[in-house]
């Protein structure tokens, strides 16, 4: 019963990096918008760049919020970034169905 590891996304890295280069931003001026400066160092930031590592979970749900698209853009290989960074942020009205529906 051997564990196989977690295919990688192809395109993860670059879609990173077009996001801090749209928002025009250097690797710690990324880091301070991702509010991870407690969790990684600006270092990181080139390694997810490149693709020599990949961000945890939660920077990656950040960077999602700071260029305003989804998670599953930045996960799916098959989907591009919007031309404009910061996009729309469809992710916060399924936060808001979801709420609505735990209250009932």
């Amino acid at each position: 019963m051997g564990t196989k590891a977690r295919p990688k996304q192809k395109r993860l890295a670059g879609k990173l990096l077009k996001i801090r280069n749209a928002l025009g931003l250097s690797q710690t001026g990324m880091l301070y918008r991702l509010g991870a400066e407690d969790l990684i160092s600006y270092h990181q930031i080139s390694r997810f760049e490149t693709g020599k590592r990949e961000p945890p979970f939660i920077v990656l749900l950040n960077y999602a919020r700071v260029a305003g698209v989804p998670t599953e853009v930045l996960l799916d290989d098959e989907l591009d970034l919007p031309e404009k960074i910061p996009g729309s942020a469809p992710h916060e009205e399924i936060r808001r169905q979801y709420a609505r529906r735990k209250k009932k």
